[in-house]
Parts: structure tokens; sequence; C-alpha cells
């Protein structure tokens, strides 16, 4: 776990304006139509005319500069043929790396005519960070951020997917500690002052469980049910957290 200097908060800010950048021209891109490698396509082109690098291109092998998450996928769909319809929702989730530093966040977006009930798992996504958010100051753990995160989605009916959780991030894509969507107060790493990590609830309108598609990367929720992500690169503080990518 590496606290960031104030050089390193620099380099973290000027990376996540990148991400920010890219997610808005992906959210006025994506319509009825369109692909999800054309959207990728936008995202990489915004994310190198800043002169920055998409941190997910080959990852681990990972093929593209985004991953583009459609309805009952929650997380590392692969761009494709596939063309948006009309009532999907569209998760994408972008890293980009900008002279040394790594920014990271995810929305969910709606798409057309988008039924009540994945309007609402949309919004809660966003409302699960928010309270996170309130536990994300020096003093406080982990597992006070993630119990957060948990109650809210719980209490509102959602299910809280537990295969994957959010991260620290610095020079690094992953960096210590673990942020988990799930879990006890007072339980985990302490968080201090300077402490950079990502906060993204990944919840369902059903059942948390999920599998991994033969690719290795496509997650999907094992009863089909939607799902909405929604993550920020965030700088803790001793008081109210610095949230880079809004």
């Amino acid at each position: 776990m590496i606290v960031k200097t104030e050089r390193d908060r620099e380099g973290m800010r000027a990376a996540s304006r990148v991400v920010k950048a890219a997610l808005e021209a992906a959210e006025k891109f994506i319509k009825v139509g369109v692909t999800t490698l054309e959207i990728d396509a936008v995202v990489e082109e915004v994310i190198r005319s800043y002169g920055a690098t998409p941190s997910s291109k080959g990852f681990q092998g990972y093929p593209n500069a985004s991953c583009i998450s459609v309805n009952d996928v929650v997380v590392h769909g692969i761009p494709s043929l596939r063309t948006v319809k009309d009532g999907d929702i569209v998760s994408v989730d972008i890293t980009a790396l900008l002279n040394g530093y790594q920014g990271d966040a995810a929305r969910t977006f709606p798409v057309g005519n988008v039924s009540p009930k994945n309007l609402a798992l949309i919004a809660a996504a966003k409302s699960a960070f928010e309270a996170g958010m309130e536990y994300a100051k020096a003093g406080n753990k982990v597992g006070d951020v993630s119990s957060a995160v948990q109650l809210y989605s719980e209490l509102n009916g959602y299910g809280v997917v537990r295969a994957l959780t959010g991260h620290g991030i610095g020079h690094k894509m992953h960096e210590p500690p673990e942020v988990p969507n799930f879990g006890k107060r007072n339980t985990g790493a302490p968080l201090k002052s300077g402490l950079c990590i990502c906060v993204e609830p990944m919840i369902t309108s059903g059942d948390w469980r999920v599998y991994i598609e033969r690719d290795g990367w496509t997650v999907r929720t094992a009863d089909g049910s939607n799902a909405a992500h929604y993550e920020n690169t965030v700088i803790i503080t001793d008081g109210a957290p610095e949230i880079l990518t809004l």
C-alpha cells in the first residue's frame, strides 16, 4: 500500500482527466445501432489525443482500449461487432496511463427507451458508490467503505458481485489494497491520507453470482439479470475524499 506524494497526486489527477474525457466522449457517441467496437475506437482516439495510453490494451492479453459490457455482462466485455439496441444498458470501463500515472473509471449508460427497472439499477450503482464515500477518509478502514456499499445495495434489493473488487492505483493499474464491495466495518487495510484507490460498485438486479465466459474475460451474471458498474479514482484525505474522475 503506497501513500502518494503531492507530485504523485498531480500525476493521478492528469491521468484521471483523460479518463473522464474518454467517458464523456463514449457517452455522447453511444446510440442505437453503433457497435461496441466503434465505441472502443472512440475511447482509444480520445485517450491517445492526450498523449496517454489505454492501459487495458495488451494487459494480460486483453485486446482493446476499453471494456464494454452490455446488459447481463458485469465487466470485462470485449468490444466486438455487437450492435447496441434500444433499451440496452452499456457499461464502459476505461483506464489510461499518462506520464507514468494511471486513472480508472467506469459508468453504465442507458440507451434509448430503457426500462424503469434498469434506470433504477444504474442510479443505485452510483448511490452505492456515494454511500461508500461517506466512510472514505483517513482513520477509517477499507471495510468501512465496503460495508457501506453492500448495505446500501442489499437494502435496496440489489445483488453485490463478490468475484471482483476495487483496488489501489498509482503507477500500476492495480495496487494494494483490494477494495471489495462487501465486507464488515472496522476490517481491512487502514485508509491513510494520500492513499489512492478505485471504488467500483458492481451490482445486479438479481443474484450476485457470476461466471466467466470461455474467452477468459467476459463476466456475466449467472441468472441472466442485468448489471451496472460505477467506478471512480479517489484520493483519501483527512476529510472528504478527492474524487478524480468526476
